[in-house]
């Protein structure tokens, strides 16, 4: 399947929107159909890994404890943050045991190293960035992904962040992101950025249904700068009561979302949601 470039202004989108088209193997399942008009119910986990080995909070369990978490919850979707490349491969086979029948999309981006022009490397010399699982209807329908580097970016800090994005079956966006811990008024750009303008252009430049985003994006609710105040009218959002968030566009409701222990594997939990999408929405999320 060949790859498709988009073109996005520069001062948009800053350092390379990637842009790969790939059909990937199988296991999977959802909540309910949209095609009946009946809203779709999915189960959405956010995890933040810490296993670049590099921070004080790597323990080397991190990948062990998601996969039993996986296997524990069985979400529809996964957004992963601090991981390694191979990672994203390991947790897939896990997600595709929970998901049997199903044809599973996973993807990484890798941050970017300034000095270097390179990626950002574990220690292990892997590639280090953030990943996505998630399912779609059938083997031969067409998974497009989308990643790039945040424009605004802490220049004292050597890592460039990322963010990624998968148009699932045509009726959903699904992103992650892990936006700068070196300073709040970098974040909050970054944040800002990509729900007002990287998530809004690619929404309409491939006719996708509504967007929904799950990371690390180092900021807090009822704190200077507010989380909330990055987000568009519209929007809804859960958090882990920390820094890790869900939001989605209009179209989507979040619901009961919960903390999920991660063992003490790394310094995040996992934090759960229910996802209800509108059917009468156009696009066709995964059945």
């Amino acid at each position: 399947m060949a790859n498709r470039l988009y073109r996005f202004p520069r001062r948009a989108l800053a350092v390379g929107l990637l842009i790969v088209a790939a059909g990937l193997p199988a296991g999977s399942t959802a909540a309910s159909s949209t095609d009946t008009g009946r809203p779709m119910v999915l189960r959405m986990l956010q995890l933040n890994l810490c296993n670049s080995g590099r921070a004080g909070c790597y323990t080397g369990r991190s990948v062990a404890v998601a996969s039993d978490v996986i296997r524990a919850e069985a979400p529809d979707l996964v957004t992963l943050n601090e991981i390694c490349d191979d990672d994203v491969p390991a947790l897939r086979r896990v997600f595709e045991t929970v998901h049997p029948g199903r044809s599973v999309v996973a993807a990484f981006r890798a941050a970017g190293d300034r000095p270097s022009g390179a990626d950002t490397r574990c220690r292990n010399g892997q590639a280090y960035g953030i990943g996505l699982l998630a399912h779609v209807r059938t083997p031969d329908t067409p998974r497009v992904v989308y990643s790039g580097i945040h424009p605004t970016q802490d220049l004292a800090d050597p890592e460039e962040r990322a963010w990624l994005c998968v148009d699932v079956d045509g009726g959903l966006l699904a992103c992650t992101t892990h936006l700068a811990n070196t300073g709040y008024r970098v974040s909050l750009a970054q944040c800002g950025h990509l729900l007002d303008t990287i998530l809004p252009t690619l929404r309409g430049s491939t006719g996708s249904g509504p967007a929904l985003l799950g990371g690390d994006l180092n900021l807090r609710a009822d704190a200077d700068p507010d989380v909330r105040s990055c987000a568009p009218p519209g929007h809804s959002r859960v958090d882990d009561g920390a820094r890790q968030h869900i939001m989605a566009t209009t179209g989507i409701t979040l619901c009961c979302r919960r903390s999920v222990t991660m063992r003490g594997a790394t310094d995040h939990p996992g934090l759960l949601a229910t996802v209800v999408i509108d059917g009468s929405r156009p696009g066709r999320p995964p059945t």
